[in-house]
């Protein structure tokens, strides 16, 4: 049996089954008694039973409305907190975000970016995973995050890429190596008389340095190669070569008291943007943690 129960044909059964009084319960649904009956008699219809056995003098409750009544006020209560959950998912009093970010991302914008979003809707729970380009983009292939901020755009037909900004690449060494002397911009070829601290082939930061020296027809041998940046900064800071890194990554050692030079033009320039899946859109929460970052570069929505 196919049946279309409405809030308002679980209102009067409920009101009805507590007051046991057609007037009564008119009055309190501000409708008439012959509106009432004409509701009941539908619901009845619906579902194939008498609910209510009815005399000039009582109403009462079948067999078959007492085992109504059990579910009826569930029924209600459910569409109601179906309804709420709705609203509040609207109002960003509920739900949820999850962020994939490249690691010098996750350790440096996006942490400020989610204080601020937690402090103005602190009942959406938020979640990070720092990863590498490649991983984040499956990630929000498969649903596992709402958007991902990477430095590469994927091209890919279901995948959505906004450009947020650039990451420009900047020389870091010890501040007793001799090109911490050198004041003007360094080509990027002149570097490679020394050692070179670097990432792993599979990072980003390793790839935009690999295709720069590539287009000077020069190969990329460093002394070192790991997987953390933390490493770099430690490997520079004993003084065991240069580096080459984006700005945001700099922020994570600036502790260690590196010197910083600017790469002459034209430079290595990483570009910075959020990747998102096409369908669905994104949840009314992860819109407004977008929305966050579009302001915090200032660019139009």
């Amino acid at each position: 049996m196919e049946t279309n129960l409405s809030t308002k044909d679980l209102r009067a059964f409920l009101a009805l089954s507590q007051t046991r009084n057609f007037g009564q319960t008119a009055l309190q649904l501000h409708t008439s008694q012959s509106a009432l009956s004409a509701l009941i008699a539908r619901l009845e219809e619906q579902l194939g039973a008498r609910l209510f056995d009815r005399t000039t003098r009582s109403v009462s409750l079948t067999d078959a409305g007492q085992a109504f009544s059990v579910h009826a006020a569930s029924l209600l209560r459910q569409t109601q907190e179906a309804v709420q959950a709705i609203q509040d998912t609207l109002a960003l009093r509920q739900g949820k975000v999850a962020v994939a970010a490249l690691p010098s991302l996750a350790a440096s914008l996006v942490p400020e970016l989610l204080a601020r979003f937690h402090a103005a809707h602190p009942q959406v729970r938020l979640s990070l995973i720092d990863t590498l380009s490649a991983h984040a983009f499956a990630l929000v292939r498969d649903g596992k995050v709402d958007f991902a901020l990477t430095a590469a755009d994927p091209q890919q037909e279901d995948l959505v890429y906004e450009p947020l900004t650039q990451d420009h690449f900047v020389l870091l060494c010890a501040p007793d190596h001799p090109l911490a002397r050198q004041r003007t911009p360094i080509a990027l070829a002149q570097t490679l008389a020394y050692p070179h601290v670097s990432m792993s082939p599979t990072a980003s930061v390793r790839q935009y340095v690999d295709e720069a020296l590539g287009r000077e027809n020069l190969r990329f041998a460093p002394a070192f190669e790991v997987d953390h940046i933390a490493t770099i900064g430690a490997l520079l800071a004993a003084g065991l070569g240069v580096g080459v890194l984006p700005e945001t990554a700099c922020e994570l050692i600036a502790h260690r008291g590196l010197v910083t030079r600017a790469l002459r033009a034209p430079g290595i320039q990483r570009p910075l943007g959020l990747v998102r899946r096409r369908s669905p859109p994104l949840s009314p929460a992860a819109q407004a943690l977008r929305g966050l970052l579009v302001a915090h570069f200032q660019l139009p929505d």
